[in-house]
Formats: structure tokens, sequence, C-alpha cells
């Protein structure tokens, strides 16, 4: 391993969340920001539909407030979900001041209405592309500043650890050589996971690496059973499963069955902008026929007037084009996909984890600001929001104390692929569960593997996966209930009195807290 390196702060990911805290960590000493890829990709830069905020006063942010408790199911962590509609508008402002290029017309911002929301609060930027113009100009800021470092395609492959204190990471770079990088704080602000299962709208990039890491170190994971399966990506055969925004049905798209009929209004007085977990499993169950096989499902904009479709969504529409098929013309084949994950590592409102010095932010990070089903577009503004507040916590922090620091144990290699591993979770740990297919997942996830050697970045992904697999499974079985993402075929009730909790699981014990 190369002689080690010093800065004041490491970033891990350089997504919304990380590129924020950075900017904000900037004026308190030397930054290192990580990415495995090249910068710009991340989850930040594929989301489309927009970023909620409520910026039309008190009145806008109260019932902002309300629309996230609601989608949460019973499970949304008031005070964090407070924190964020309330300062939401001002990162907003920030990022405004910094040039970033939101939609308007006439010169005012345009809002359009999402899935859940009870007023239009969601921005977007070049139609359908907002999460790529929010990023290029956080970038931009980013690198403007002279002690931020940024550095692309290398893995962060673990946290150092000085007791229950993280004093660094170790990373790898495209050639396999291995670095340890001391800092007085290290944030994961690495995204989600949505690699863990075969059909994910996220790139390549998402395989779960922080909360792996943080899992090994032995910090709290919670509510990892709660994955968001948007309803409608993209499903054609043999093209990966492209997001089709839920600003789509804002605009008046409506779901057919294979006989053509609407189908939502069985489902939900809110139809197609009901939340994400209702139209997801109303789309699973309408394309199952009575013997278990597949039937399609549509979306439709063929009845929408008044909208140029092409210019308001040109990425979708141009990605369709490829396919021989437009949004005003023709029927969409649309299933859900794994698109966000509500649970990761426990932190507070800002930003701190279960061990010392360790922080977290955007959707690595669980603050229980989503609960257990996460409002549409609210996703960027927690990066922002929950980036920004952990940066002025890691701030404080304590200069570096002497003393190497050690990888934590946990270097076993799964006993089973990559596609079988995704596989297993889909059809084992998707979007409709039981106690059978959990246990056959779980069963299949612990065969045994082999002692770490120095490993290849596929591997070492294929390993920080299998942990979110496992962590995804054990409180997916022990929460015998239904809740928001959580859909339990024999248990489909929910149950305050038992299951009001989240889910906790420090070293592989799950409880309820």
């Amino acid at each position: 391993m190369a002689e080690a390196a010093e800065f004041d702060f490491v970033v891990v990911g350089a997504g919304i969340a990380g590129l924020r805290a950075a900017i904000e960590l900037a004026d308190a000493g030397r930054v290192l920001v990580l990415t495995k890829e090249a910068l710009g990709e991340s989850n930040t830069s594929y989301a489309q539909g927009g970023i909620a905020v409520a910026m039309s006063g008190a009145e806008d942010v109260a019932l902002h407030l309300e629309d996230t408790v609601a989608a949460g199911d019973g499970l949304v962590d008031r005070e964090a979900a407070r924190v964020l509609v309330e300062e939401g508008p001002l990162r907003v402002e920030e990022l405004l001041a910094w040039d970033t290029r939101f939609d308007r017309e006439n010169g005012e911002l345009l809002r359009t209405l999402e899935g859940a929301h009870s007023r239009h609060r969601v921005l977007h930027a070049n139609g359908d592309a907002t999460g790529a113009e929010i990023g290029r100009a956080l970038l931009a800021h980013a690198e403007a500043h002279a002690r931020v470092t940024l550095r692309e395609w290398t893995l962060t492959t673990d946290l150092l650890m000085d007791g229950d204190e993280a004093v660094g990471v170790v990373m790898m770079d495209r050639d396999g050589r291995q670095t340890q990088v001391r800092a007085r704080a290290v944030l994961l602000a690495s995204g989600g996971a949505g690699q863990v299962y075969s059909d994910t709208t996220n790139p390549a990039v998402a395989t779960g690496d922080g909360i792996a890491m943080a899992a090994r170190a032995g910090a709290r994971i919670a509510d990892m059973e709660f994955y968001q399966f948007h309803p409608t990506a993209l499903s054609l055969p043999g093209v990966a499963r492209f997001l089709l925004s839920e600003a789509l049905r804002g605009e008046g798209a409506v779901l057919r069955n294979a006989a053509g009929e609407q189908f939502m209004e069985r489902y939900h007085a809110l139809k197609e902008l009901a939340p994400r977990d209702v139209v997801a499993r109303a789309i699973t169950r309408e394309g199952m026929g009575e013997r278990g096989e597949a039937r399609p499902v549509y979306l439709d904009m063929r009845h929408v007037t008044g909208v140029d479709l092409a210019a308001r969504f040109p990425g979708i529409s141009a990605f369709l084009t490829q396919h021989g098929l437009a949004l005003g013309r023709d029927l969409i084949p649309v299933r859900p996909a794994a698109h966000y994950l509500m649970g990761g590592v426990r932190t507070d409102v800002d930003g701190r984890t279960s061990l010392r010095r360790l922080y977290a932010a955007g959707e690595v990070a669980c603050t229980g600001v989503h609960g257990a089903n996460r409002l549409a577009s609210n996703s960027l503004l927690e990066g922002l929001v929950f980036g920004a507040r952990a940066a002025r916590a890691m701030r404080d922090e304590a200069a570096l104390r002497a003393g190497e620091g050690r990888v934590p144990q946990g270097g076993v290699m799964p006993g089973i692929s990559r596609a079988d591993l995704q596989q297993t979770m889909w059809q084992k740990a998707g979007l409709l569960r039981d106690a059978a297919g959990l246990r056959e997942a779980q069963a299949l996830l612990e065969q045994g593997g082999e002692a770490r050697a120095e490993a290849s970045r596929e591997a070492l992904e294929l390993r920080n996966l299998w942990e979110v697999a496992r962590l995804i499974v054990a409180p997916a079985l022990a929460r015998e209930e239904s809740r928001g993402a959580h859909f339990r075929n024999d248990f489909p009730e929910r149950r305050d009195a038992e299951f009001q909790k989240h889910s906790d699981v420090v070293n592989g014990v799950v409880r309820f807290v």
C-alpha cells in the first residue's frame, strides 16, 4: 500500500450531497472528494423530474411537510422532515445564485406537480435533466475552490478506524494501487445501491459502497427493508430500465393494462398521482396474468394536449426515439424498477452516525426523513440540505489524533455471483415479498465465501452488494407487516402496535427502535 496522505476532510462521492458538503467545508480546511468514475457520473445526474421545494411562503412549507409525512406511511422522522422543507428554499436560492438554470417562463420559475404533492412545487431544468444541471453548477462551484481536490476513477474500499472513530479511508486508483488517506472527519455521500437488483433505474456505480463500509465498521444501519421501486421504467426486451419520470404523470399521462383499461382508480383516489409504492404495486398486479404470465402495462400520453412533449421531456423523448417510440403517439410499455433506498447509515439531522467522526448525507444516509416511502423529488433536496448540515458539523471536529487506524474485519468475498445475487433479490426481496422467499434469499446469500486477497474493483463492488443485500433481507424478514415500500404478501396489513418503529441493524443483529 502506498504512503498515507492527509487531508482535513474526506468526502466519498461527488453527487449532490458530496459536492454541496465539499463547498461548505472548503473554508475550514483541505477537502478530498473521491468518486469512482468520471465526475458527473452519479445518481444525481440521472434525476429527471425535478427538485421539490416550497418557495411560496409558510403555508407552502407547512403543506410540503405534511405531504412528506403522509407519503412516509407512519415512519417519517418529523424533525428531519421539518429541517428538509424549512431549509430547502435557502439551499435552492444558493443554487440559483450559483448559476443553476432552472426552467422559466417569462422570467418566472416553472413548477410542476408530481405524485402525492398537494401543490405544483417541483422545479426542473432542461425539461427532464434537473439532476445533471444541478450537478453541473455544484461541480463548477466546487472546482473554483483551491482547497477542494477532486479525484476521479478512485474507489474507496474501506474506512480506517481507530476504536470507534473514523480517521480516514483506503482508496484504490484505476490501476489497483491502494493508498490510505487520513482526515479529521469522513463524509459518506456515496449514493444508493440499486445494482443490488436486476432491474434498476440506477447507474452501474450504485453498488452501496458507503453503506457496506459503514456496516463493516460497526455503524448503525436503519430501514434497509424500504427500497422504493419507481413505477414507470421503460420495459423493452434487451433495453436497460430507463426511467420515465413521474413528471409525465404530472403532465397528464395515464396507465393502461393489457386490455386498454385505466386501472389506478381501483387502487387509490389519487390514481396515477398516488404515492410511488401504491402505483408500483398496482402496475405489478395488473401485469400478472391468472397463471403468473407477464402482461404488458402501458403509459399513455396520446390524449395530452397543450404540451409540447418533445420540448418538455427532451431526454426521455430522445431515448424513446432510439427505440421507435414517441410520447404523444405510442403506448409506452412500463414496469417498476428499483430506484431509491429510504434506509442507509443511521444519522441525526447533522449527518452524525453512531461512529465518531463519521458522517453520512444523501441516499447513503437514513435520517428518517422519508420514512417508509419517499415523496417524489425530495431526494435532490435531501442531498442539498443534509450535505450542507453535515459539513457544518464536520468543521467542528477536533484536530487529527495520532494513530494509524485499521481496516475493519469483514474481508470475506461472497459465494454467489453478481447476476445470481441480483436475480435473487429481485425475485425474493423485491416489490412483493413473503417469509418463504426471504428465507430462501437469506440462505443463498449466506453460502460460503472465501477470504479476501488483493481484489479488483468488480470483486469489491460485489462484496458491497452482498453486504447490502443481507442488510435488506434481514429486516424485511423481521418486519411482519406491510408499510410503504415494504409489502409482505403474508402480512398485507400495517401493524402499528408492533412495527411503527425503525429497523436497526448493528453487526448483523436486527432490532426495532
